[in-house]
């Protein structure tokens, strides 16, 4: 039995605090007053003698039923509430109110979380692990979108060995209050790694080791009859389940409108799929109006923030996705848009002194492209989504270069296109651009022929004309199936 100091922050410095430390134990029990974690392992009798020395547990830790019967209070919930109702709940606690006006919101969240605990309340919450290079981690909280604040949750080094812990993993467990000198909540028994039993974590096959393979299901977008733009996008350029996607878009053509439908359809049809919005670099006002139009994550680096925050937040969504994928779930990322995320790390990564053209660093794209290449389908089962945008026509040179080091590199590919935009004919999609490799794989060789056929007979027409067509088509037929079988109708009437 070994004891090894417990690194905690208080004011940019560690502090050490006694813990008694376990490398072969699946569970820690609970915490002692005095600091110790007793862990579940088997003691010799010079060990039982030591643990006996220890200081008892309060009365009130001493049954799981009497632990039950307290108040339980999750932080994320205090996370979503507005500084308004957070002030009405401090001041149930006793908090007094020249203190509540003056407090930011993370920092009345800590104050009423530690008045919930001074009436005898439990805390729960859980977040997104972010190991730290010193060996000890802290929970994020994704209702701040892994902003570091002071309602995170301390992960000691142990815990992070015990559980077999890595940067991203996704953390759910019962916290307490920081002790004396302690300026964070620390996490005093782990109950759930990746919505799975913590055993599980302790088993997996890293991310890297796992076998990519090409799409073979399905994300079917269609929804209703009005949503012409995923009827579109299922029948021409389908997305499976591991799709690396790209939307090209010009500005103003409404790829942040796509964007939403193809979550909501997502979300509709697919519950089992873990959807994250990752938007990087965008204004404020679109960040609002995305949380209150999906139903997902949505996590957000605004453009008044410094790039460094841009490639921190990628990053965590990146390793988040990559954990969830371990653990055989399905997980899809929207990324509006990869060529900011590109900008931000050209201004982050180190000068190596090549420079491309258009101020392009030759090293910067390298962790992009990591990023967009993670997409992939898993043959031992789980597949990880990404559907990214990038900008074109913006009249900066760097965009153009960019797009170029990111085309052809996806499996999927959705050209949307200034002209039918100006002419408020939507969605502006390009269909002779637009398309999927190996679609073979997710739609039927009956509905393939179809399209096929389809594709042949708009080809000759012009960009406009062909979107005019689909949309007055579509709107006269219930689904995509009606409308295939309205092709039976002789080619005429469709020019």
């Amino acid at each position: 039995m070994r004891l090894k100091k417990k690194p905690t922050q208080k004011a940019g410095l560690l502090e050490e605090t006694q813990v008694h430390e376990s490398t072969t134990t699946s569970e820690v029990i609970e915490e002692q007053p005095n600091g110790f974690v007793v862990a579940a392992m088997p003691l010799d009798e010079h060990q039982n003698q030591r643990l006996s020395e220890l200081p008892k547990p309060e009365p009130e830790n001493r049954t799981e039923q009497r632990v039950e019967s307290r108040a339980r209070l999750l932080i994320n919930d205090l996370s979503k509430m507005g500084i308004i109702e957070l002030r009405e709940l401090g001041a149930k606690y006793g908090i007094n109110h020249d203190l509540l006006i003056t407090l930011k919101k993370q920092e009345l969240i800590f104050n009423i979380l530690k008045g919930h605990t001074e009436h005898g309340g439990i805390i729960y919450a859980y977040g997104s692990l972010e190991i730290l290079p010193d060996g000890y981690g802290f929970l994020r909280s994704p209702q701040n979108s892994y902003l570091p604040g002071t309602d995170d949750i301390y992960i000691s080094p142990s815990q992070i060995r015990l559980f077999n812990l890595k940067t991203g993993d996704t953390v759910y467990g019962q916290i307490r209050s920081p002790k004396e000198g302690e300026r964070f909540f620390a996490m005093l028994r782990i109950e759930q790694i990746n919505f799975d039993d913590p055993s599980v974590a302790q088993n997996r096959i890293p991310f890297e080791n796992l076998t990519p393979l090409y799409p073979t299901e399905k994300l079917d977008l269609e929804t209703s009859t009005e949503e012409i733009s995923t009827r579109i996008i299922n029948l021409f350029c389908p997305i499976g389940k591991g799709q690396r996607s790209l939307i090209v878009s010009p500005p103003r053509t409404g790829k942040t409108i796509l964007l939403q439908k193809i979550a909501n359809a997502i979300t509709a049809n697919h519950p089992e799929v873990y959807l994250i919005v990752l938007l990087i670099d965008e204004r404020p006002e679109e960040v609002t109006d995305m949380e209150r139009t999906v139903k997902a994550e949505v996590i957000s680096s605004t453009f008044d923030e410094q790039a460094t925050r841009h490639v921190q937040v990628a990053e965590m969504v990146l390793e988040k996705a990559k954990r969830l994928v371990e653990h055989k779930r399905d997980v899809v990322i929207l990324l509006d848009s990869i060529t900011r995320l590109a900008r931000a790390y050209n201004q982050t990564v180190p000068t190596s002194g090549k420079i491309l053209s258009g101020g392009v660093d030759s090293n910067a794209l390298h962790k992009p492209k990591r990023f967009f290449g993670a997409a992939r389908n898993i043959e031992q089962g789980g597949s990880l989504t990404i559907i990214a945008t990038a900008l074109i026509d913006t009249g900066s040179r760097m965009d153009e270069v960019i797009f170029e080091e990111f085309k052809g590199t996806g499996n999927m590919e959705i050209n949307l296109d200034r002209r039918l935009s100006d002419r408020r004919l939507y969605p502006a999609i390009n269909i002779k651009k637009s398309g999927t490799r190996k679609e073979e794989l997710l739609i039927s060789e009956e509905e393939l022929q179809k399209i096929w056929v389809l594709r042949k007979v708009i080809n000759p027409m012009d960009d406009a004309e062909i979107i005019e067509l689909l949309i007055d088509r579509m709107t006269k037929t219930k689904n995509n199936d009606a409308f295939l079988k309205s092709m039976n109708t002789p080619y005429s009437s469709m020019e």
